[in-house]
């Protein structure tokens, strides 16, 4: 991914912070000679080795991943909230930009046994369970239901690089980011208000 250096985001801590709150994501790859994008939530975890990995599912009905093994290199992005950014709120003539936030993870991914699979869903499950009145357990879930699992294939992605862009107007003055961020609030839209509240503090932070 191409990002200029002024949006280029290196904060480790940043970046793992930005990924557990955008946790659904793509996963592309080569399937069958084209290109190949599944809409998905993958969650960023450390592995029995301690190392930081991806993991998911995919419907076993969906053939992208008939080709992990052959062609195991994989391309996971991830979007944060983002607004246009109008420059009719600049103090001087400019064109129009857009602010947002993206991280892009490279990959291995390999197939996970379906122990590791059902600890995989657990993980999940148990993250977007936690504010529920009544929230589901997968250990407590009946054997029939679990049969399920058997329709799905679970994977890991050991991570080789992370590209981060974090692009919310480091280009602009202090007044001027200050204008960017009353705009955006005025709009009374939820993105445009996360993207003001993000503003206001580094990285997110």
């Amino acid at each position: 991914m191409y990002i200029p250096d002024l949006y280029k985001n290196e904060n480790r801590e940043a970046i793992i912070d930005f990924l557990q709150k955008n946790s659904f994501g793509i996963l592309v790859n080569q399937t069958d000679g084209k290109l190949w994008a599944t809409h998905i939530p993958m969650e960023l975890i450390l592995n029995e080795a301690g190392n930081e990995v991806l993991q998911g599912h995919i419907s076993k009905e969906n053939p992208q991943w008939k080709s992990f093994e052959n062609d195991n290199k994989i391309l996971a992005i991830f979007s944060g909230p983002h607004a246009y950014i109008s420059s009719s709120w600049y103090d001087h003539e400019n064109v129009p930009t857009w602010n947002y936030s993206a991280v892009h993870l490279y990959g291995t991914v390999k197939i996970l046994e379906e122990s590791d699979a059902i600890q995989s869903l657990k993980t999940l499950v148990d993250k977007y369970e936690a504010a529920s009145k009544n929230p589901i357990r997968i250990e407590e879930l009946s054997k029939k239901t679990m049969m399920q699992v058997r329709g799905i294939v679970a994977f890991e992605i050991a991570i080789d690089e992370i590209q981060a862009v974090h692009k919310m107007s480091q280009n602009r003055d202090e007044k001027n980011y200050g204008n960017i961020i009353t705009e955006l609030e005025k709009t009374g839209k939820p993105a445009e208000a996360e993207v003001a509240r993000i503003m206001k503090c580094p990285l997110g932070h």
